[in-house]
């Protein structure tokens, strides 16, 4: 944010996945206080994603499922390759959202979307991905990286303070309700999800 000479920033992976989320196998075995610390380590890492005043590209070169694909829906803008598998899988292994994730996908879908991808659990192909609205560009899987350098050229190219300004406009509901939440230490997740 501070750093003027940065005007874009683009997410990817140099893995097959894009994002595949927490190694839920791990996560079996975490205590109480290892939860509280994953779930405050997931709110402040979204939540400071979500807020930043640059355009944030997503280059999806693979899946983004549970965990992972808050990367996508907390980005500005994501090109998806053809191949990408897309989804949140969490109520189908017992896992609660934080407030920040939430919310984020609240404002990131449709109410149909949002209803579809949290309570169905399931993967949706690329071209469902972008019908329901989690990406919003599908192309073949060897110009996901230049198609997103390109939204991300065309993005810096906008004033950054009106880009910031207009940004945090977008953004302010779904962020006063997780810094209220957060400030207040009320995210029932941080008991156990």
């Amino acid at each position: 944010d501070a750093d003027s000479s940065i005007r874009a920033v683009v997410l990817t992976s140099g893995l097959k996945v894009f994002s595949a989320g927490m190694n839920l196998k791990e996560a079996i075995e975490f205590s109480d206080a290892d939860q509280t610390a994953v779930v405050d380590g997931l709110n402040h890492t979204y939540t400071r994603l979500y807020s930043l005043s640059k355009p944030v590209i997503a280059a999806a070169n693979g899946a983004a499922i549970a965990g992972g694909l808050f990367f996508i829906l907390a980005a500005d803008y994501t090109v998806a390759s053809e191949r990408g598998k897309f989804g949140l899988t969490e109520v189908r292994v017992g896992v609660t959202f934080p407030i920040a994730p939430l919310e984020i996908a609240r404002a990131a879908l449709s109410p149909s979307a949002f209803r579809q991808v949290l309570l169905g659990g399931n993967l949706f192909s690329a071209a469902k991905a972008r019908e329901l609205g989690i990406v919003d560009e599908v192309v073949g899987s060897d110009n996901v990286m230049e198609r997103a350098l390109g939204v991300a050229r065309d993005y810096a190219a906008i004033p950054p303070k009106t880009y910031a300004n207009v940004k945090a406009q977008l953004r302010e509901k779904e962020l006063n309700i997780i810094n209220t939440v957060l400030a207040e230490g009320t995210d029932a997740t941080r008991n156990g999800w």
